[in-house]
């Protein structure tokens, strides 16, 4: 089972849906979770996001999530951050102010830098926020990626991005200017930057990665860094 918790962000239902739609054929349950609990009852959570960094960390702090999701992440469950949900596992956010995250993966969130030239259009600047498609810059090695090509597209709509302290943490960077994490890992904790649910089969197979790591991992708490061999019988879409 995998519980999505919802906390009065905004893109809750599409991200859900999208969970559903691979779950299914996998005989996975996909529940939304809206107060705070005992999360390892569960074999994952998923923190989707969306908005502002300080509200969705107040709203966190507010309802009573961070407590036992931080108990529950350091007693080995999975978490899966998504777009703002992936900027509040780090340390810190300077959108709008000072914000604190949740201190699962080191590194602070920063706004892009101003006046970055777009290459693609000489004379021009790129805008901020990054909207559209872009592409993803495999890292590393990890299950979360397993079939997903380097330079696969993602669908990203973000100003802030997550500068990582430790550079093994990362899995993808993307280049908007900057070359930027955009999908991470750090230790049972994993963000994904881009929204899976406008990135068409890059983003369900993702998802569907992500759930097929955790069930068969649930007995032995291994989610190990390497790739595993492709099932040809698997339902996930292929990117």
């Amino acid at each position: 089972m995998i519980a999505i918790l919802d906390y009065g962000v905004g893109n809750l239902r599409s991200v859900y849906h999208s969970f559903e739609a691979v779950a299914t054929p996998l005989g996975i349950q996909v529940d939304i979770v809206d107060h705070p609990t005992d999360f390892t009852r569960w074999q994952a959570v998923v923190l989707p996001g969306q908005g502002a960094f300080g509200d969705s960390a107040d709203n966190l702090r507010r309802q009573g999530f961070v407590e036992p999701l931080l108990e529950s992440v350091d007693a080995g469950l999975p978490l899966l951050g998504i777009c703002v949900g992936m900027q509040l596992l780090f340390d810190e956010s300077e959108e709008m102010g000072q914000h604190e995250g949740l201190h699962l993966i080191p590194g602070r969130v920063r706004r892009f830098p101003a006046a970055m030239p777009d290459p693609a259009r000489p004379g021009h600047l790129l805008r901020v926020p990054q909207i559209g498609w872009n592409q993803l810059h495999r890292r590393q090695d990890d299950r979360l990626l397993d079939g997903v090509s380097d330079g696969a597209y993602a669908y990203f709509a973000h100003s802030y991005y997550c500068d990582a302290a430790d550079p093994s943490a990362v899995l993808a960077y993307t280049d908007y200017g900057i070359d930027y994490p955009s999908i991470v890992r750090y230790r049972n904790a994993w963000g994904i930057q881009p929204h899976p649910e406008k990135s068409h089969t890059v983003g369900l197979h993702i998802l569907g990665n992500f759930m097929k790591m955790v069930t068969e991992g649930s007995e032995t708490g291994d989610w190990g860094l390497g790739s595993v061999a492709p099932d040809s019988q698997s339902p996930i879409p292929n990117p």
